[in-house]
């Protein structure tokens, strides 16, 4: 049984670590359980708020949007709100100016009503405003709620943006128990991505020595068995196995802010989303929620993970082979379209598929190969296991049934890893020679 989690714990104070860092996030108050929404009033005046921002969308204030302005009007508490006409926020330029411009002057905090995209507006908003932000959360579908980046879209490109945490997340579990039970399922497919993408992280540090804290490690691994404990109950909805979902998305955002990036939460699982969102937005697909899209992933990122430590390698071959940068672009054109001269651009910075690098990872991956391979065992449950919990929920498991072809379930393991500068499964398929082979047998599956 894992421990329960109290967030507390990590609220209020620096943390000396062993991995040699000092972590320490600037939340100050999580409150979720039942009655939240009467202690709001309360929470915003302990900050020293007076005047506050309210911003949500037709479907999350259909959701709080009445009890919460009830219990603020009680409190003698003035605002002014902002409600989004649209069924389906697309977070991108137009959206965040049309937020920009509903800005009053005289608020002085501002609180998203909402989860995912809502969030992210509302914290890249306040960011650039000088403005602290608060979350009254209406459905355990992400875990973004506390973590510094915002994600949005510019340029036709998922970019994550450097802005900061809410000062609060609110939640009231009757209201999170009631969120549809596909945004609940979101959140726990967000949350089992951390399988793979802890994995990716500790992959990272043995082969690039990039920056690893297992103490930070460990505290998202306790958050996704919590998860899985709770799986049962999720169906029912029941209101104690929702806070712990809840407490876990928002656990794994503090381990975000902890590390100051996105890594101990976002993994090749989160490339396939970002990507596959990336096509839906280009060809004017309805938008399938994140979590539903990653839990997709960590399906897919597990079974080549399971292919990958079957593998046998000639290394000496593999540092012989050859990049055709041309068909290369060729194909990032073909596939990105719009967003093709941000992701060109990025890989002319970063140089991720420059070869003298890759043969220098190559050298790593040879020395380590058995170190790596026990890594993988230790580190993943089945994908058959994984697939099964989802399923039992009524989630999606496969591509087909959000919508995703056999053709961009391809793509995204041949080109997703283009979508960020960060070393994942998706790197050592490259790097291997292996991710055309991958990307045909896993598509052939789907």
């Amino acid at each position: 049984m894992a421990t329960k989690l109290n967030l507390n714990d990590y609220l209020g104070h620096n943390m000396n670590c062993t991995c040699g860092e000092e972590h320490k996030t600037n939340l100050k108050i999580v409150d979720i359980d039942k009655n939240a929404v009467a202690r709001l009033p309360k929470h915003i005046e302990t900050l020293g708020y007076k005047n506050p921002f309210l911003v949500a969308d037709v479907n999350t204030w259909n959701a709080a949007g009445t009890q919460v302005t009830k219990e603020l009007e009680t409190a003698n508490i003035s605002y002014k709100k902002y409600i989004f006409k649209d069924n389906e926020l697309v977070p991108d330029e137009k959206t965040l100016g049309s937020l920009m411009m509903a800005f009053p002057r005289d608020c002085d905090v501002i609180v998203a009503i909402g989860s995912g995209t809502l969030n992210d507006l509302c914290k890249f908003s306040s960011f650039q405003l000088g403005l602290d932000y608060m979350v009254f959360a209406t459905a355990p579908s992400m875990d973004g709620f506390v973590s510094i980046g915002a994600a949005l879209i510019t340029d036709y490109v998922k970019t994550t943006y450097q802005a900061h945490v809410p000062l609060a997340v609110i939640g009231d579990t009757d209201i999170l128990a009631a969120a549809p039970m596909e945004m609940i399922t979101a959140g726990l497919g967000d949350i089992l991505g951390k399988y793979t993408c802890l994995l990716d992280w500790k992959m990272a540090h043995i082969i690039t020595g990039e920056y690893y804290c297992k103490t930070i490690a460990d505290m998202v691994k306790e958050a996704v068995e919590i998860v899985v404990e709770e799986s049962t109950r999720i169906k029912d909805r029941n209101p104690e196995a929702i806070k712990a979902v809840t407490e876990a998305l928002v656990l794994s955002g503090i381990a975000m802010s902890f590390v100051g990036n996105s890594r101990p939460a976002s993994g090749s699982e989160h490339h396939f989303s970002h990507y596959w969102e990336m096509k839906f937005q280009a060809e004017g697909k309805k938008p399938v929620l994140h979590g539903i899209k990653v839990g997709i992933g960590m399906i897919i990122v597990t079974k080549m993970y399971e292919m990958l430590e079957q593998e046998h390698f000639d290394f000496t071959s593999l540092k012989e082979r050859s990049f055709d940068y041309a068909a290369w672009e060729k194909k990032v054109n073909d596939c990105y379209q719009d967003a093709a001269p941000g992701i060109i651009a990025l890989e002319e910075k970063t140089q991720k598929n420059n070869l003298s690098e890759r043969n220098k990872r190559l050298t790593i991956l040879e020395e380590k190969w058995s170190e790596i391979v026990q890594t993988i065992r230790e580190s993943l449950p089945s994908s058959a296991e994984m697939e099964s919990l989802l399923s039992c929920l009524g989630a999606p498991t496969k591509p087909a049934q959000i919508g995703i072809s056999p053709q961009l379930v391809e793509d995204a393991i041949l080109l997703a890893k283009e979508v960020r500068n960060r070393f994942t499964l998706l790197q050592i398929l490259w790097d291997t020679g292996l991710s055309e082979s991958y990307a045909k047998t896993i598509a052939n599956l789907h």
